[in-house]
């Protein structure tokens, strides 16, 4: 039966990479047409919270007490994971390629480690500080301080900002009570997000611009709720729900490399959609961040590590993935108590 479910795992995991990872080259049209990019969020999120509300309100089963238990992570979610990474995000990719942001975004397990040896000053093993060495070195051949690939130096420190905003979705991600489902903290986080993005663009802060033309993809004009249905339904929901049944048949770890997929399918899908295509120096780059996160993760200095210390003193209630990856660790705690 192990056998099967991990034979089983195997494509839902690729087909999440899949889903998570065409969702950048599917919303970048609606950015060109004129929709800001708090916008795009918006939609993302209250389109998940329609598409997935009955699910969530039926494993809930009315025990309303778990989500008063768990305000302050449900904030923190929707702050952190929601907005601040997918506005940063998604305003980088207005500016760099696709999977150059998304390259820069996956070092957040790279940024811990670091954060945690700044915080302990407790040295990681040579493995891991190779790796970060690489991931650096990437991350300064996807910048490309040369120029040689006419980016855009804003681009980078959004999508920069999205990685930290990450890393302390880990954070948070640690302390989860295993009694709050993920489909259910992915909703109500998605709908804290919305509101949150609301009142931030109620008062000006950030734009919230619509436009309901056509948008092109593959060179083909297409109307704008194509775009944002595949952000929303393929992206998203289906996106998340693949992860979390793939997560749970392969374990974390697995399902953590298995996740790499996601910036070879971005890639590969921003070059047939939009005709985006990192410059060779990125390409590389990206090759070097991607083979410093996967030491980072073969040493053992998981996310998991690096946040028990960084968030030694963390109070428990302040506590492409998490959700993916809690469902898997929790799934493997009950197979070991089975």
């Amino acid at each position: 039966m192990r056998t099967r479910n991990t034979a089983l795992g195997l494509p839902l995991a690729v087909l999440a990479a899949f889903a998570f990872g065409v969702g950048g080259p599917f919303v970048r049209p609606l950015l060109e047409s004129g929709w800001s990019s708090t916008a795009a969020v918006l939609c993302r999120c209250l389109g998940t919270v329609l598409a997935l509300l009955v699910p969530a309100l039926v494993l809930l089963r009315g025990r309303w007490s778990v989500l008063r238990r768990n305000a302050w992570t449900i904030v923190a979610y929707g702050a952190f994971a929601v907005a601040v990474v997918q506005l940063f995000f998604y305003s980088a990719i207005t500016r760099m390629s696709v999977g150059g942001a998304l390259l820069i975004e996956y070092l957040a397990p790279v940024l811990l480690v670091l954060w945690s040896w700044l915080r302990t000053r407790r040295r990681p093993g040579g493995r891991v500080l190779a790796g970060c060495a690489l991931a650096v070195a990437g991350l300064l051949l996807v910048v490309d301080l040369t120029g040689s690939g006419g980016a855009d130096p804003v681009g980078p420190v959004l999508a920069l900002i999205a990685a930290i905003g990450v890393a302390v979705y880990y954070v948070v991600n640690a302390r989860v009570d295993p009694d709050l489902h993920p489909i259910v903290l992915l909703t109500a986080a998605m709908l804290v997000g919305s509101v949150l993005l609301l009142a931030v663009a109620a008062v000006g802060i950030v734009p919230l611009r619509f436009a309901f033309g056509e948008v092109l993809l593959a060179g083909t004009a297409v109307p704008w709720w194509v775009s944002a249905g595949v952000m929303v339904l393929v992206s998203t929901t289906a996106a998340y729900l693949l992860g979390i049944a793939g997560g749970a048949r392969l374990g974390s770890r697995v399902a953590s490399f298995v996740g790499l997929f996601e910036v070879l399918f971005a890639v590969l899908a921003a070059w047939v959609l939009l005709g985006d295509l990192p410059a060779p120096i990125q390409l590389v780059g990206g090759v070097l961040i991607l083979a410093g996160v996967v030491l980072v993760k073969l040493q053992g200095e998981r996310p998991e590590a690096a946040i028990a210390a960084a968030t030694a003193h963390v109070p428990p209630r302040a506590s492409r993935w998490p959700f993916r990856a809690r469902a898997a660790r929790t799934a493997e705690t009950s197979r070991s108590g089975s």
